[in-house]
């Protein structure tokens, strides 16, 4: 099946959204048609002499930095000569005067469906400076690429807020990036005008090689669909001495340290991979980059063998639960700054709470209740608020705490 992204839509058969206005576009290098033209390039040619202006997000327009406050300049998209303003540099918003001659911002992001990719954030933000500035914001909405059915991992705690966090979500949280700016818009204190330009053809079920869509890596460490599936849970080791496969080929489906040893860490799993969809092979990897550039490190590949059961946040909770049992001496969480929180641990504001650091400082592993509460989500609540901003075909949603 072909989806059609909002992109797609508003190009073709929803052209009053835009028509008369002048917009500026939030976009990267992934924004594209299915014909991998960029979108501001499709917009302009639709829209001829109505663009004015384009922003970025974290990583650059072209996707080419590197994460955690690796920060983007302003800069020029020289094939039209638009001004291109960065919203990951001193400031994560859009200002009053790089909106001064727009009636409208629209946003075309290709999300991964994860509380902490800070895409999602950045469009909060500029939900909140579109509502104080009287500015009208236009998605063009499009796939979640991990589907749209289940959420896991728990919610954002008060206090714990940051840029990988900026509401009470689930890690991951089911929801298309429209869908996402609709609950937060309808959560604030002061709502912009928002309208959600919807997809055709895509519906919750469908995980990204169903969409029909090309994939473009939306950020450097996301290189193919089957990243976005094993996110959820592998990006919590961003808050360990653990490397994560940054710096190699596979990030997030690589990771290891050269402490490791790969049949003692299987062997205390027991069959928690299989019962999430995934295989664990042992492997060994040099990263080029981040965590231990240079050494090799032993770990694991992950294979994905059924990518609709994978839960890959429980699965990295167990993970991590055995490897700060079996290497105390070496496991360590890694110390502030991260994504401008300069207080608390980069694991607290991954997780959502200091409850996953305090638990596995205990002596001994977690056993199975301890390890339930620290991926305890009420899924029921959470699909009843989102209800009424859900936008697309309902098949039946995961309603357990457990999911």
């Amino acid at each position: 099946m072909n989806v059609r992204t909002g992109l797609e839509v508003v190009a073709s058969n929803q052209r009053h959204v835009l028509e008369g206005q002048r917009f500026a576009l939030l976009m990267n290098q992934a924004s594209v048609s299915r014909d991998f033209r960029y979108s501001c390039d499709v917009l302009n040619d639709e829209f001829p002499g109505q663009l004015v202006a384009l922003f970025s997000p974290q990583h650059g327009f072209w996707g080419e930095q590197q994460a955690n406050m690796i920060e983007s300049d302003h800069s020029v998209y020289e094939p039209l000569g638009l001004p291109v303003f960065s919203l990951y540099s001193r400031t994560r918003r859009p200002t009053e005067e790089s909106l001064s001659n727009v009636d409208t911002l629209v946003i075309d992001l290709q999300d991964v469906g994860t509380r902490v990719y800070t895409f999602i954030w950045t469009v909060k933000e500029c939900l909140s400076a579109c509502a104080q500035l009287g500015k009208r914001v236009v998605i063009l909405d499009r796939p979640n690429p991990v589907g749209g059915t289940i959420a896991e991992g728990p919610m954002i705690q008060p206090g714990y807020e940051s840029f990988v966090g900026g509401a009470a979500v689930p890690m991951r949280h089911g929801l298309t990036i429209g869908e996402m700016a609709l609950l937060l818009n309808a959560e604030s204190e002061r709502p912009c005008r928002l309208e959600v330009v919807t997809m055709e053809g895509w519906h919750r079920d469908m995980l990204w090689p169903r969409t029909g869509l090309p994939w473009i890596p939306p950020s450097p460490n996301m290189p193919s669909p089957d990243t976005a599936v094993v996110y959820p849970g592998q990006v919590l080791l961003e808050g360990t001495n653990v490397s994560e496969g940054r710096g190699t080929t596979l990030p997030f489906r690589l990771f290891g340290a050269p402490w490791i040893e790969p049949d003692a860490v299987l062997s205390r799993l027991g069959n928690a991979p299989r019962d999430s969809g995934v295989l664990l092979q042992p492997y060994r990897f040099r990263p080029t980059f981040d965590k231990y550039r240079g050494d090799v490190c032993s770990g694991f590949q992950i294979q994905i063998i059924d990518p609709q059961r994978v839960r890959s946040f429980r699965l990295t909770v167990e993970i991590l639960n055995v490897l700060a049992d079996l290497y105390a001496d070496h496991f360590k969480w890694l110390e502030p700054p991260y994504e401008y929180e300069y207080v608390k641990p980069p694991i607290d504001i991954l997780y959502g709470s200091d409850l996953l650091r305090r638990l596995l400082a205990q002596d001994g592993p977690l056993d199975s209740c301890e390890l339930g509460l620290a991926c305890e989500l009420d899924s029921t609540a959470w699909w009843a608020r989102v209800l009424p901003h859900l936008r697309y075909a309902e098949s039946q949603v995961c309603g357990s705490r457990s999911c």
